[in-house]
């Protein structure tokens, strides 16, 4: 007989397998880590932890990511990148938003989910940018250009997020419906 799998664990060893996918070679901005928030946002039973795990996953996955892979560019350990406010703050948003499609659990809610959250990522993210970034003139068009520049990195992070969030919620459907059947059967 097959134990039943705690839904909790699994949520959480996903986000940990999406917030692994960073370290994996990719295009920009194409990882699971957009779908990880959404996941969260969908099953975690508070909302707050639906907010929470992922972007402790987020920053573990950061942490190692910029004191380890990209150490070469920074002076010393290194909590924060330069503008990680911005896209923690767009992480969470992400999620929130999302999670107002994901009261249902359908293709065409977590579809839309991923549409919403991608947009509200790229609108905070880059506006974020367009403050921090000597290279942007503080003014109308120094935040148009910005949102331009960041224009290739959204059609990563859309189909990503699309993408990866229908396939971890399919993922945990099929391994919750499968440890289900095992006890019931």
């Amino acid at each position: 007989m097959r134990k039943q799998i705690n839904p909790l664990v699994l949520i959480v060893v996903l986000i940990a397998i999406a917030a692994g996918s960073r370290f994996l070679p990719h295009w920009h901005n194409f990882t699971a880590m957009g779908a990880a928030g959404l996941l969260g946002a969908a099953y975690l039973p508070k909302r707050y932890f639906g907010i929470i795990i992922p972007l402790i996953a987020l920053f573990i996955s950061d942490l190692i990511l910029n004191n380890l892979i990209y150490a070469h560019y920074f002076e010393g350990f290194v909590w924060f990148g330069k503008g990680a406010i911005w896209i923690y703050v767009a992480f969470a948003v992400l999620v929130l938003g999302g999670s107002v499609f994901l009261k249902k659990i359908k293709a065409l809610n977590l579809i839309a989910a991923g549409l919403v959250g991608s947009v509200l990522f790229f609108l905070i993210s880059n506006f974020g940018s367009f403050l921090i970034d000597p290279i942007y003139v503080k003014s109308p068009l120094g935040l148009v250009e910005a949102y331009v520049a960041g224009i290739p990195f959204f059609w990563n992070t859309l189909l990503a997020n699309v993408v990866f969030t229908l396939l971890l919620v399919g993922v945990f459907e099929w391994a919750s419906q499968r440890s289900l059947r095992a006890v019931i059967g």
